[in-house]
């Protein structure tokens, strides 16, 4: 199929381990870090420095994208466990999705913007319950 098909791939299987290590690590630095370089060598392992780089690239968009929905499952109550054991289904199938020819720029991007949006509505530090408190 060509070079264009294997660096979406490679930009696909890249968000998929990056949310798989976010989703497992619940910080969002580690998981970046860890998912990047892990991604940029299967992929230069596998093919070239150019594929390494997509990959680290949609460790990135991986990982920035699942990090809001992270944090706001253990904020409301998730357990870690489950929470990463979701986040790994979704890694999961977003691999099987990658490919798929275009899927894995799509997912890549998507993933990214989904996340920067989940980041934008959390909600700011409010006064809590100070209000009931005045007597």
């Amino acid at each position: 199929m060509g070079s264009w098909y294997t660096l979406g791939v490679a930009a696909g299987l890249g968000t998929a381990i990056g949310l798989a290590f976010t989703g497992a690590i619940r910080r969002l630095l580690p998981g970046l870090l860890v998912s990047a370089v892990v991604s940029g060598a299967i992929a230069y392992a596998v093919e070239d420095w150019q594929h390494a780089v997509t990959a680290l690239l949609g460790a990135v968009c991986g990982s920035v994208g699942a990090a809001p929905l992270v944090a706001g499952a253990l904020r409301r109550g998730g357990t870690p466990g489950a929470t990463a054991t979701l986040v790994g289904i979704a890694a999961l199938l977003g691999a099987g999705f990658a490919f798929i020819p275009v899927v894995g720029y799509v997912e890549a991007l998507a993933v990214l913007v989904l996340g920067l949006r989940l980041r934008r509505r959390a909600p700011d530090t409010h006064a809590g319950l100070r209000t009931l408190a005045r007597d």
